[in-house]
């Protein structure tokens, strides 16, 4: 791949940051079918061949630490969700491509004397407070 120069990542930046605001509303996670057993011994579901009753159509996403959110969707609703949830993966694809050229624009532009970090060279940085343990006992 050849090295493209720096005003040319930044026209790539500019073309992917168009897309991203052309994706439109999104969320996160998936959009399952399911078929239940109602548990009543009559009914036509306890067939041994018969699928269940459905479908019921349910939209999931992780909330964080071994938590999910989940949500019944009415009928109505399915292809409004599905084509969110697809729109969320157009997202996040966008965005690592818009990570991947920031990365390569940092590399390319020069260093100039105010990318160097605040205070004195050399010097730790650092709290002024003392932690309780090292002080006398209260």
């Amino acid at each position: 791949m050849t090295q493209l120069s720096l005003p040319e990542l930044e026209a790539e930046r500019d073309r992917l940051y168009a897309q991203l605001a052309a994706v439109g509303d999104f969320r996160r996670g998936s959009v399952s079918e399911n078929y239940r057993r109602c548990g009543k011994p009559n009914c036509a579901c306890a067939q041994p061949d018969h699928p269940g009753h459905g479908p019921r159509f349910v939209w999931t996403r992780s909330a964080g630490r071994r938590k999910t959110i989940g949500r019944q969707l009415a009928a109505a609703e399915v292809e409004k969700v599905r084509g969110e949830v697809a729109r969320h993966g157009q997202f996040t694809a966008i965005s690592d491509q818009i990570a991947e050229v920031n990365e390569r624009i940092c590399e390319a532009r020069p260093v100039t004397g105010t990318d160097a970090p605040p205070g004195p060279e050399g010097e730790k940085g650092g709290s002024a407070t003392r932690s309780r343990r090292s002080g006398p006992p209260r």
